[in-house]
């Protein structure tokens, strides 16, 4: 299956899908769409008693479906090279099927037939089309949303791009958050050949004595495109890396680091992994990056800590952090003290659904959460999504973490099966990016791992 798959909510739905006085201009809706290329009068019948055949959406109409059925699956035909160039609509389910595979694909990707779907184009052409193929299929609540994608675009509403800095590997230009701290803000999605892996946030520090980066990079080429970017805000060098944790798109692009004399940081459980899985990690995005992976190699860590490392550079105290453990092998994180600001890693989580894996012990997450909250951070830059505050990691981390075991311990008590806690309530939390991918996964791993404790 060649379909592109994304679960899109850059804000809680009750905001991405708030009253239409918020930032949104319904009256800058063209009809006809001025992007709409001429067709012949031959065509122009079919799409008109299409059009009869199929139930139609406004802008207006859309926003208050999504609102009121938030399942609903919003299906973009368009290819996926006019996604590249002008994103999509940002809706909490959402799969790019082409109108040329649509057929071959959509009972795999919605296999329930009652689902409520809408499909959309650019320019409600092709969709109008979809969505008669779809009923013809013996899907049940199908509807074209008629405005098309530009208009949506055209109205300010929510998009997302599959790539903001076409120019550069990096997915998106780094933005300053504090005065000598920036952070590249990475996809939400999983790693792709289009965002070059930069599915992760990059930070760096500027300081007068050197700079300091969090996170290496997915390979050589991004890694070279974050250094491109802080040497057109800085001439001091980059003296070291620090890695958050041992996955491919936090340590593979260290080779280029360690070339320009960078010293690469982890901890020693870190490094332990990296040393069992590090060239798994660098044949997967090797297949994945294909010739963006140029000379990216694997290579270890140069310094080693425990739980705690501090840095003095110029005037800035910057101390890296182990406080427990939580989502992998030596999460590490750098605290600013003096800035009240804490680059965390994926300890912490908002915009994306936290992933559990096999070895994830999520009971002491949630304490380390207490250590990690009293350090008093008032600005978090977590390891996805935009830099944040507390209060808002810890609705998306701790209290999912809390609600999910929960869930799966009255699964427990009540004698349940695995596939009883594949279905417990996390409605709360579906909204949130890769959520359709990770909350069965999650639910299932917290259960395995209950049954033993």
């Amino acid at each position: 299956m060649t379909s592109t798959r994304f679960l899109c909510a850059l804000l809680p739905a009750a905001l991405l899908l708030g009253t239409v006085a918020q930032a949104q201009n319904l009256s800058a809706i063209v009809n006809p769409p001025p992007e709409a290329t001429a067709v012949t009068q031959a065509a122009q019948r079919v799409l008109d008693a299409t059009n009869k055949r199929v139930p139609q959406l406004d802008t207006a109409g859309l926003l208050s479906q999504l609102k009121a059925q938030p399942t609903t699956v919003l299906i973009d035909v368009r290819t996926p090279a006019e996604l590249g160039l002008s994103g999509h609509i940002d809706a909490p389910f959402f799969f790019n099927l082409t109108r040329g595979q649509l057929e071959f694909q959509i009972e795999v990707a919605v296999p329930d037939k009652a689902t409520p779907i809408v499909v959309y184009c650019g320019v409600s052409q092709r969709s109008p089309l979809a969505a008669d193929t779809l009923i013809k299929l013996g899907y049940k609540n199908v509807k074209n949303y008629r405005d098309g994608y530009f208009n949506w675009q055209r109205a300010g509403l929510p998009v997302r791009l599959l790539d903001k800095a076409p120019a550069s590997f990096l997915y998106d230009l780094p933005q300053e958050v504090i005065p000598g701290v920036w952070s590249a803000i990475g996809a939400t999605a999983p790693g792709t050949y289009v965002n070059s892996g930069h599915n992760n946030n990059l930070s760096f520090v500027i300081t007068e004595d050197g700079v300091l980066v969090v996170n290496a990079g997915d390979n050589y080429l991004l890694a070279q495109s974050l250094h491109e970017e802080i040497k057109k805000r800085t001439q001091q060098p980059v003296k070291y890396v620090v890695l958050e944790n041992s996955q491919g798109h936090a340590m593979l692009g260290s080779k280029y680091w360690k070339e320009q004399g960078a010293t690469i940081i982890a901890h020693r459980d870190t490094a332990a992994y990296m040393e069992k899985t590090g060239y798994d990690a660098l044949a997967v995005m090797r297949s994945r990056a294909r010739d963006k992976a140029f000379k990216t190699e694997f290579v270890m860590p140069d310094k080693l800590y425990d739980d705690k490392l501090e840095l003095k550079m110029g005037s800035w105290n910057l101390q890296i952090l182990h406080l427990g453990s939580s989502h992998s092998h030596g999460d590490t994180m750098v605290w600013l003290p003096e800035k009240k600001l804490v680059i965390a890693g994926d300890t912490a989580f908002h915009i994306r659904m936290l992933p559990i894996f096999e070895d994830t012990d999520t009971a002491k997450w949630i304490e380390t959460w207490d250590t990690f909250e009293a350090l008093g951070a008032e600005i978090v830059i977590p390891g996805h999504g935009g830099p944040t505050d507390m209060a808002t990691v810890r609705k998306w981390t701790r209290d999912y973490l809390v609600h999910l075991r929960e869930k799966v311990a009255e699964v427990i008590k009540a004698g349940g099966s695995l596939d009883d806690a594949y279905k417990v309530d996390q409605a709360a939390y579906l909204h949130l990016h890769t959520a359709d991918e990770l909350a069965r996964s999650n639910a299932g791993r917290v259960y395995r791992a209950m049954e033993f404790e």
